[in-house]
C-alpha cells in the first residue's frame, strides 16, 4: 500500500474566508460559527487577522470575537499578525491564541511587487531588507532549524506566470543566507495568493526543490481556487511527496475566501474543507475530523451569507460506502440543492417528487 506524507490542514474561513465577505455579518453569528468549527475535530484554526480595518474592514471585530468564542481544548488557535502593533493587540488574546505563527522562522519574498505594494504596503525590496532581521534573531536564539518562502510563486494577475527558474533563484537566495549562518534549511512554504497553480508546476517545482535540497522535510502549501485547480495541485503534491514528508495544506469551510487585493473578489476560493477532508479519506489518510460537522459548518455557513459556498460534499454528501448509507433505488426525481440534502436530512426532503417507473426497482443481491 502506498504509504503518503503525514498532512497538516489549516482551517482559514474565519480569515481567509470571512475577509472577503461582507462587513456587516453580525459578530454573533461569527462566534457561533467558531465555536462549531471548533468541534469539528479540526486541530489548527486561523481566527482572523489583527490588522488596519482600513486595508481589511472585515477584521474590526476581531477583539470582540476572541473575547466571546468557546475555545475547544486540544485545538491551536492563530490569527494573522502584519506588523509589531498587531502583534501586541495579539498578545491580549493569548491564550487561547498561540503567537508562534511558524514551527521555525522564514525568509520570505513575494515574486510580484505589484501584489505586495496593493497587499502589504510595502514592496518587494523592503520584504527582503527584513531577512537581516530575521537571520539575527534566529541567530540570537541560536536556532538550529529554518525555512525560506516565496509567495505568488507561480503568477501574478499583474505581472503574469513565474518560471521554475524564477521560482528556484529567489529560494537559492534565501537557502544561501542560512547556509552562511550555519541554520540548517527544514522547511519552505509557497504561496499562491492569485490561484496560478497547476498540478504539473507543483509537482514540478516540489521534487526540483525535494532533489536540490534533500533536507527539507515540511513543505507548506497555500493554493487559492479562482481556476478550479487547488484540488488537483493539492493532489499533485500528495503525488511527488514520501511518507517521511510533512506537507501542510490551507483551506476553508465551503471553500470561500479570498483577497481583496488579488482582483479576483470572491471567486478565489479555497479548497472547501469538507471536500478534501472526504478526498483524504477517501485515499486511506486519517484526518481525524467529523466529516458531519464539518458540512453542518457548510450549511451554517451558507446560511450566513445568504447563497451557497463553493464547496462541493456539502451539497453531494460523502459518497455513501456503506449499505446502509446507499440510495433507496426508488427514491423519485432529485433536482435542487435542497432535495439533494437527503443524504443527512432524509426522504422528507423528496416525498412528493416524480416517479416514472412502472414498478419498483429492486437491487441485485449481493454475494
Amino acid at each position: 500500500m502506498r504509504q503518503w506524507p503525514k498532512v497538516v490542514y489549516k482551517e482559514e474561513c474565519m480569515r481567509e474566508g470571512m475577509q472577503i465577505e461582507d462587513v456587516n455579518i453580525p459578530v454573533e453569528q461569527k462566534v457561533r460559527l467558531l465555536d462549531a468549527i471548533s468541534e469539528t475535530g479540526l486541530k489548527n484554526i486561523v481566527v482572523g487577522s489583527f490588522v488596519s480595518p482600513k486595508y481589511t474592514p472585515q477584521m474590526a471585530s476581531i477583539d470582540e470575537i476572541l473575547r466571546r468564542f468557546r475555545p475547544k481544548p486540544g485545538v491551536t488557535y492563530t490569527a494573522l499578525v502584519a506588523n509589531r502593533q498587531g502583534e501586541e493587540r495579539a498578545r491580549a488574546y493569548a491564550p487561547p491564541l498561540t503567537l508562534e505563527r511558524e514551527p521555525v522562522p522564514y525568509l520570505s519574498c513575494t515574486l510580484c511587487d505589484v501584489f505586495v505594494r496593493r497587499n502589504f504596503n510595502r514592496s518587494q525590496a523592503q520584504e527582503i531588507e527584513r531577512w537581516s532581521q530575521t537571520i539575527g534573531r534566529a541567530k540570537e536564539r541560536k536556532l538550529k532549524a529554518a525555512g525560506i518562502a516565496i509567495h505568488a510563486a507561480w503568477g501574478s494577475n499583474f505581472l503574469g506566470p513565474f518560471t521554475l527558474a524564477q521560482r528556484i533563484e529567489m529560494l537559492e537566495g534565501e537557502h544561501a543566507l542560512w547556509d552562511d549562518v550555519g541554520i540548517a534549511v527544514t522547511h519552505v512554504n509557497l504561496g499562491d495568493p492569485m490561484s496560478w497553480n497547476a498540478p504539473h508546476d507543483v509537482e514540478e517545482t516540489l521534487a526540483v526543490i525535494k532533489k536540490r535540497w534533500p533536507s527539507i522535510k515540511h513543505f507548506k502549501l497555500h493554493f487559492h481556487n479562482a481556476r478550479g485547480m487547488a484540488m488537483a495541485s493539492t493532489y499533485a503534491a500528495l503525488r511527488v511527496l514520501e511518507a517521511t514528508d510533512t506537507v501542510y495544506f490551507d483551506g476553508t469551510i465551503g471553500g470561500i475566501g479570498g483577497c481583496p487585493y488579488c482582483g479576483n473578489g470572491r471567486a478565489t476560493g479555497m479548497v472547501a474543507t469538507e471536500d478534501l477532508m472526504h478526498f483524504l479519506q477517501r485515499m486511506g489518510i486519517e484526518t481525524g475530523v467529523d466529516l458531519n460537522r464539518v458540512i453542518n459548518c457548510a450549511w451554517m455557513l451558507e446560511e450566513m451569507l445568504g447563497r451557497l459556498t463553493p464547496g462541493h460534499v456539502s451539497k453531494a454528501g460523502p459518497c455513501p460506502i456503506s449499505p446502509e448509507d446507499w440510495y433507496d433505488p426508488n427514491m423519485p426525481f432529485v433536482e435542487s440543492f435542497e432535495q439533494a440534502r437527503h443524504f443527512r436530512l432524509g426522504s422528507k426532503v423528496y416525498a412528493d417528487g416524480h416517479r416514472p417507473w412502472k414498478e419498483a426497482i429492486s437491487r441485485p443481491r449481493v454475494a
